[in-house]
């Protein structure tokens, strides 16, 4: 073996080579640094900004994976590897990835859209995909909702963002309607005072917005009374039960007879 050659092969290639090395190898170092100072940052930023919790752990990771590859992308450049199958199979890869996963893509892109819009939050009333319930989490990939009657239903995060959410909690209140019909028999003036009282007596009736009661239809048989009246978003059931209950006893001990009693 030649040492002679060898020696002067490799002095040839450090000289020439050397200060490019050094140069990537320092850009490394300091590339590293940086990303640390911006993980720090970005955490700072996230938390300043009450960014959801559950969202946080993977925005700071796709962003800090990436500043990484980036930087080894350039080092690699920089020391000279050839990138042109490396970037081939990596492209090949992605086209096939999508594909194959690109429902539960959508999915995961909705999830971010949500936790970053909050159209709802967890403890929020909402109506979705027919289904009514209360949020008890959101997951990247798909919402878990608890029905009224105790029913957990899982709705992929697509369905949730490309389509009708209604929230009922949002506002804090809900307006509550209730229609009842009575005949010509009775007159609306005497029956509205009673009505009246049903709403006050009521628990969780706001006074504010005023309730409203008035006649909603003229009809051959009799006519109908629209009671509008608002409560608190949590507990909208309960006090619908409890006013209708209290409005049909005021009513019978009024003499008042709604149709069929």
């Amino acid at each position: 073996m030649n040492w002679e050659r060898f020696y002067d092969k490799g002095y040839e290639y450090i000289l020439f080579n050397g200060p490019r090395l050094i140069s990537a190898f320092i850009i490394l170092l300091i590339g590293f640094w940086l990303i640390k100072f911006i993980r720090k940052a970005l955490l700072m930023g996230m938390e300043k900004r009450d960014l959801d919790p559950s969202l946080r752990p993977f925005l700071q990771s796709l962003i800090i994976i990436s500043l990484q590859v980036l930087l080894l992308i350039g080092f690699m450049q920089i020391v000279g590897l050839q990138l042109t199958i490396f970037t081939t199979v990596i492209g090949a890869f992605g086209v096939a990835a999508g594909l194959a996963l690109s429902g539960t893509l959508q999915n995961f892109a909705s999830g971010v859209l949500i936790l970053l819009l909050k159209p709802f939050r967890v403890g929020d009333n909402i109506v979705a995909q027919g289904q009514e319930g209360t949020v008890h989490s959101i997951q990247i990939f798909y919402t878990v909702v608890t029905t009224f009657d105790n029913k957990t239903v899982i709705i992929p995060n697509s369905k949730l963002s490309n389509e009708i959410i209604i929230n009922t909690s949002r506002e804090g209140k809900r307006r509550m309607d209730v229609e009842l019909k009575l005949n010509y028999g009775f007159d609306f003036q005497s029956v509205k005072p009673i009505i009246a009282e049903s709403i006050r007596s009521t628990k969780n009736i706001l006074e504010s917005p005023a309730p409203r009661i008035g006649v909603s239809a003229l009809e051959p048989d009799g006519y109908k009374i629209v009671v509008n009246a608002w409560v608190t978003t949590h507990g909208f059931t309960d006090a619908r039960l409890r006013f209708q209950e209290k409005l049909m006893e005021d009513l019978k001990r009024a003499d008042v007879k709604l149709p069929g009693m």
